[in-house]
């Protein structure tokens, strides 16, 4: 199963390099894309859901990173959502 990083800056300029197990996560992102904080935390649940979920498939268990990246994602981004402006910007795929 191919897996991936993505590069993501949040709205106070930090960098963070994010994991998922599949390449789905390019169906919910697009390098160079800035996204309202809530509509990047339902897109990132989605894509992770359905990363680890194809683990699953093929595994017999659910992917523990693609949850634990999730988590730090939702914890991260909680942080924004007071800000109507805040925007998190995708910068980059690394294959």
């Amino acid at each position: 199963m191919p897996e991936m990083r993505f590069v993501i800056a949040w709205p106070d300029g930090r960098e963070e390099t994010c994991y998922s197990p599949s390449l789905v996560i390019r169906d919910f992102l697009t390098e160079g894309e800035t996204y309202p904080v809530r509509d990047f935390l339902d897109r990132s649940r989605k894509a992770l859901t359905i990363a680890s979920d194809r683990v699953e498939a093929k595994y017999g268990y659910p992917c523990s990173l693609a949850r634990g990246q999730l988590a730090r994602i939702e914890a991260a981004g909680a942080l924004f959502l007071s800000d109507a402006e805040a925007r998190v910007r995708c910068e980059s795929f690394i294959l």
